[in-house]
């Protein structure tokens, strides 16, 4: 290791064994702050943190790098901090790899106030002016970029590519993401053509910009950077997208991966990924974007996804909600008050081996803060584990057979949902 925490390593990937007759595979990303095999799921730490849980923890539950979000970031506590801190990963005392996402998203979040995009329904409306109800449009989107109304306190700001590329490269994380607008499944197709290509020209505004950052900041680790594919659930327009990025040597700077991005048709999410995956080239890294539950990993993973990232593990921790092999369990039910076993006896993670249910529920009913530490513990773990566990069945031959398997399980009281 360097002086910095770095192993000095540039950015490489080199995919390994593949799922016969899938484009899902195993391999291994190398960053300058360490390896990630792959497939493999990471933690979000939105803030420089995942929620309730010490760095150190995530590193003992099994997480190879967590992701950060460059417009939260950027807000607060602004990516000069960071930058003078030494990068993200010094900040926050995480050590391994880092990624950054481009606050792309926000322009839907914000913009639209949808937060679970990917099972929106399809078949509803169509409109350009799509609003969640009850929200204020907070950002607005031109050619050039996107102004942002705070949700801290009004303020406004402006980010284009450009600003993207500063800010990320400010925050120093080992993997960062072009600046692109991620629709919604409520838009038209004529707006969403119109946005494909204007996320492709951010995306060469993207590579341009950050040519030049990594020629003036030879003083920090080289940062990888991935484009980001939108196109709804149009297969022309994803297979577009992915051919446009992947083809795209802006001064002999091109793309180091890609983000698998925009919402996503619950019901055709394979099929997307695989459009995708399809048209990329083998030898680069796939992030799925905004994917955590169990039956979507394997999905993903099946459909050559390498690595993933949701804030649901801790969102639903947070909520008493808890991952098992037999589903999915709300500790807040009073037939765990009596449960004086782990949540899930198979799981390996320090709540399980030091804790009962019973003494979890108690601390979700008692409203104290611990509760939610130890539930996310748990299910951050169990979802890294499943991810870490899908690899090793890759390896061995067996991938289809633990799908079954598990998914069969996971789901046994959710008939709609049975393995496939």
């Amino acid at each position: 290791m360097t002086h910095d925490g770095t192993s000095g390593e540039p950015f490489s990937f080199a995919p390994e064994r593949q799922i016969p007759g899938k484009l899902g595979r195993t391999g291994r990303i190398t960053t300058p702050h360490g390896e990630i095999k792959t497939p493999a799921f990471i933690p979000v730490g939105t803030k420089a943190t995942v929620k309730g849980v010490l760095p150190g923890a995530i590193k003992d539950l099994g997480g190879q790098a967590v992701l950060a979000n460059a417009y939260h970031l950027y807000l607060q506590p602004g990516p000069d901090i960071v930058d003078e801190a030494g990068g993200l990963a010094a900040f926050m005392n995480w050590q391994g790899p880092t990624f950054t996402d481009s606050g792309g998203f926000q322009v839907l979040s914000l913009g639209v106030g949808f937060k679970k995009v990917i099972a929106m329904d399809t078949e509803t409306f169509r409109s350009d002016e799509v609003i969640a109800e009850n929200k204020e449009r907070l950002a607005h989107v031109d050619d050039d970029g996107v102004t942002f109304k705070s949700h801290l306190d009004g303020s406004m700001h402006r980010f284009t590519p450009e600003v993207s590329m500063q800010v990320q490269h400010q925050l120093g994380a080992d993997i960062i993401f072009a600046f692109d607008e991620c629709t919604t499944l409520h838009n038209t197709r004529g707006y969403q053509e119109r946005s494909l290509e204007r996320t492709r020209l951010w995306a060469k505004r993207c590579l341009v910009e950050h040519g030049q950052l990594t020629r003036q900041r030879i003083h920090r680790p080289y940062q990888a950077l991935f484009g980001v594919l939108q196109g709804a659930q149009y297969e022309d327009l994803r297979r577009k997208a992915a051919r446009d990025l992947a083809g795209l040597d802006e001064q002999g700077v091109t793309f180091d991966g890609f983000g698998l991005g925009g919402a996503l048709d619950k019901e055709k999410l394979g099929t997307i990924v695989e459009w995708m995956c399809e048209e990329l080239p083998q030898d680069k890294p796939r992030h799925l974007l905004g994917i955590g539950e169990p039956d979507d990993l394997f999905i993903g993973v099946e459909n050559g996804a390498d690595t993933f990232d949701c804030v649901a593990p801790s969102r639903q921790a947070r909520t008493s909600a808890v991952f098992t092999v037999d589903g999915r369990v709300n500790l807040s039910n009073s037939k765990y008050q009596r449960q004086f076993a782990p949540i899930d006896q198979s799981c390996d993670c320090y709540t399980c081996s030091n804790y009962t249910a019973a003494y979890l529920a108690h601390l979700f009913r008692a409203k104290e803060m611990v509760a939610s530490t130890l539930a996310t513990i748990h299910n951050e773990r169990f979802i890294v584990r499943l991810v870490d566990q899908m690899r090793a069945a890759i390896e061995n031959g067996d991938f289809f057979d633990f799908k079954r398997d598990f998914l069969g399980r996971f789901y046994s009281n959710q008939p709609n949902r049975q393995a496939t």
